[in-house]
């Protein structure tokens, strides 16, 4: 018998057993690559490479609370625990993109893409032959798109009258994504800006850093524009859940497009009664692959409302405190995905554009205050030396009688020779000129392009929402896009107003400091024929509206104010679609799965959990069977939940579709209970491929954390005898505890076990799509093993 055990085949193949330098909270695979991400107690992100090498370490400087990657790849999206979600580069873990969406921890992170790739057109609508898309293609009028789109409007409906379906639609004018509408007419859409701009500018550093000097942004906008690049390709949802009961999308994960709280769902019952949560957490979310589903798990107390008017609303003394499944209905995503898309392509961008001219516009009111300041510094002087005389003349009257020819008064001789000096002189140009300088080289490399590109994608935007069957729907507001991007327009009005000014000016201070340092060399006798020319007329010119002045700062103040007006009116148009979207967000169906103590509710850590859909043969009928999306909810169970069992995990699927197949007459609610092997407790488990369990168990006999065995076991779910739940026309009783009768008990020999020699703690991180599990020990090791070994395979030795 010892030998036939010897030599039975192990299941899993152990890659490796390497120490960590800390115990791990976070850990999760990345869904294309063999790279695995995971945060340390002290909340650093590691990267590792399936052979363990450490690609990079980067620490946030606050504590992580949840971690997920983009459906690509391509990114980690952090949540933190004071509310903000971070975004960083797989390449080198550079932050990209920080958003305080939330105010309280983000617990749960969900990131998940549209289950159609987009399909992206090659031709070149604009070659087309087509007099429309000639006109339309003219780069003269690409600038006033929405224009444009008026005008097609008004000839389109005098002669297509007859065959509306055939309508060339305001997509048409921005090509590239193949959209059909419900009357099957194909349209396309493309961010065509890049046809008629260079890339957008990035936001300018402070003149004097050199490259690092300002942290993880700093090298960060290439790897943005190619990871926002590649985003736009795919239309993806980042979801973000708080122990508040707070959950937030994104769109790419950098444009926010939702968000609700889940105390103020109402789920409804056929008698009448609606239910509704108290003092909820949420613990866990999970996108449906078509997003037209959010699955959640929350804790916290399920109450009954029986009076439908508010005034008389009374709460149900039996009020369950426990864990609970919600079903959300996001199927706005999923249907309005095309519209969604091509807003969040221009609103993402242009909010990104207004960080630039905002940075811009900082640093420029820095450089020039800076360079007005040594200015005044130096010249201020003079008037103290003219009160100092017994004078009551001003600066500007004896610059005025020095540049008359007539004899240079004491305070301006002890002024130009001793005080400012030739050195101080050319010492002060040289800063307004460097000043002056920088500032237009900032205008012309970021702030002019910014709000030039501002101007053209809030024109693309203006077009969108006159086709109001299609954007109003998801809050795209024609009156708001078109005060915003008349404030755009105005903006580009002042950023040609304020690039005269300032040459004007620059050249005015340069002529001034010409006429001064030839006084200087004149009073101090020294040769002034090799110095450049001076212009009087500058010079009085300067002295009477430059001197004490400052018309530049007057401007970026003023600039900035409106800028904060334009940016305030271009944030309230984008807040709309927020809010519709937000709207057209709510609970499906509530399940209650099991009860915790009041004592239980906050602690630490929550009872590990997991979310996935699979493609599998269901019901659509009593009868009938299809191929459709099925949900899977696994979970472990708390022994004091219970009195009739314990050391259970309890699997639910179907729930996704529950509401809808009820009214069909027919139910796809089903569920299963677990127990654990005896000597073993569950710590941890995970959702794998083709329904499949993986379960991470201690023996319940270990005396010390750090010593003692384990296993990991996959139990093939869909040979287990899942039982169908009675539909109910109450929510206030456990469901599972209809299941006390048929508890299946796991046996080791009957199932895919492999033996860990040490004791295990969480997290578990399996990837279904590379076929591999990382075990973390309590020792500080960490365990990666192959599940998709060939079992015909020698076995390896422990």
């Amino acid at each position: 018998m010892e030998t036939d055990e010897a030599q039975r085949v192990l299941p899993f193949q152990l890659q490796f057993d390497k120490p960590l330098a800390s115990h791990i909270k976070l850990a999760e695979w990345n869904p294309e690559k063999d790279l695995l991400a995971m945060v340390t107690e002290d909340s650093k992100i590691l990267l590792h490479r399936f052979n363990w090498q450490r690609l990079w370490t980067v620490s946030p400087g606050r504590c992580i609370t949840s971690l997920c990657w983009r459906p690509d790849g391509k990114a980690i999206a952090v949540g933190l625990e004071d509310g903000t979600t971070s975004l960083h580069d797989v390449e080198n873990g550079k932050l990209f993109r920080s958003t305080k969406s939330h105010a309280a921890a983000v617990v749960c992170l969900s990131w998940e893409h549209d289950g159609q790739q987009t399909e992206l057109v090659e031709e070149d609508l604009f070659t087309s032959n087509d007099p429309f898309f000639g006109f339309l293609a003219a780069p003269g009028l690409a600038f006033t798109a929405d224009c444009h789109i008026i005008s097609v409007y008004g000839f389109l409906n005098k002669t297509c009258k007859k065959n509306r379906n055939n309508f060339l639609n305001p997509e048409i004018l921005s090509c590239g994504l193949k959209i059909q509408d419900g009357h099957g007419t194909v349209s396309t859409y493309e961010d065509r800006t890049s046809r008629f701009f260079p890339p957008p500018p990035r936001v300018p550093r402070m003149p004097g850093l050199v490259p690092g000097d300002t942290g993880f942004m700093d090298d960060g906008e290439d790897s943005f524009r190619e990871l926002s690049d590649s985003s736009n390709r795919r239309f993806n949802i980042l979801c973000s859940g708080d122990k508040d009961g707070i959950i937030c999308f994104s769109i790419f994960g950098i444009f926010p497009i939702g968000k609700v709280d889940i105390h103020k769902f109402a789920v409804c019952t056929d008698n009448s009664l609606t239910y509704g949560l108290r003092n909820a957490s949420i613990s866990k979310v999970a996108f449906s692959k078509d997003l037209c589903h959010l699955i959640v798990m929350c804790s916290g107390e399920l109450v009954e409302n029986r009076v439908l008017e508010p005034s008389d609303r009374k709460m149900c003394r039996h009020d369950l405190l426990g864990s609970h499944c919600l079903t959300v209905n996001t199927s706005i995503f999923c249907t309005r995905k095309n519209e969604l898309h091509q807003v969040a392509l221009q609103a993402s961008s242009i909010e990104d554009l207004i960080e630039v001219i905002r940075t811009s516009q900082s640093i420029m009111c820095k450089q020039w205050s800076d360079a007005m300041h040594a200015f005044h510094e130096k010249f201020d002087s003079l008037s103290t030396l003219i009160i100092d005389h017994g004078m009551d003349t001003t600066p500007q009257e004896e610059f005025l009688i020095l540049l008359g020819g007539a004899r240079t008064s004491p305070p301006v001789h002890q002024f130009l020779v001793s005080s400012l000096g030739e050195a101080g002189l050319k010492r002060v140009a040289k800063l307004v000129s460097a000043a002056g300088k920088e500032i237009q080289l900032i205008v012309l490399d970021h702030l002019q392009p910014a709000a030039e590109m501002i101007g053209f994608r809030m024109g693309e935007l203006r077009g969108l929402s006159k086709w109001r069957s299609r954007f109003q729907g998801i809050g795209l507001d024609e009156k708001l896009i078109d005060n915003a991007t008349e404030k755009s327009g105005m903006l580009l009005i002042q950023v040609e107003r304020f690039m005269k000014v300032l040459s004007s000016a620059v050249q005015q201070f340069s002529n001034f400091f010409n006429w001064l340092l030839k006084s200087v060399k004149l009073l101090m006798s020294e040769p002034s024929d090799q110095l450049l020319p001076f212009s009087s007329e500058l010079v009085v010119v300067f002295l009477k509206f430059l001197y004490d002045q400052d018309p530049i700062r007057e401007l970026l103040e003023f600039s900035e104010a409106d800028q904060c007006i334009a940016a305030g009116i271009v944030k309230e148009a984008f807040e709309m679609p927020f809010t519709t979207i937000s709207k057209k967000i709510y609970c499906k169906n509530l399940l209650p799965l099991f009860p915790i103590a009041s004592s239980a509710k906050s602690r630490s850590p929550i009872d590990p959990a997991s979310i996935s859909y699979y493609k599998e043969a269901s019901l659509v009928g009593p009868t009938i069977q299809m191929c459709q999306q099925i949900d899977y909810v696994a979970f472990r169970i708390p022994d004091d939940s219970f009195s009739k069992f314990a050391n259970c995990i309890g699997i639910v699927r179907g729930f996704m579709h529950q509401v809808d197949s009820l009214k069909k007459g027919y139910t796809t609610l089903e569920a299963v209970l677990l127990c654990v092997p005896d000597g073993y407790h569950c710590v941890d488990l995970s959702l794998y491929k083709e329904s499949q369990i993986v379960l991470l168990l201690n023996e319940t006999s270990t005396t010390s954390e750090s010593s003692g065995n384990a296993c990991m076991m996959i139990v093939q779910g869909n040979d287990l005898p899942f039982v169908s739940l009675a539909r109910s026309t109450s929510l206030s009783c456990w469901k599972l505890h209809e299941l006390k009768d048929s508890v299946v008990y796991l046996q080791m020999e009957n199932e895919k076990v492999r033996g860990i020699p040490h004791t295990v703690v969480a997290p578990l991180a399996v990837s279904a799509s590379r076929g591999v599990a990382c075990v973390l020990a309590a020792r500080k090791r960490a365990l990666v093993y192959i599940l998709e070994e060939d079992e015909d395979e020698i076995s390896d030795a422990e």
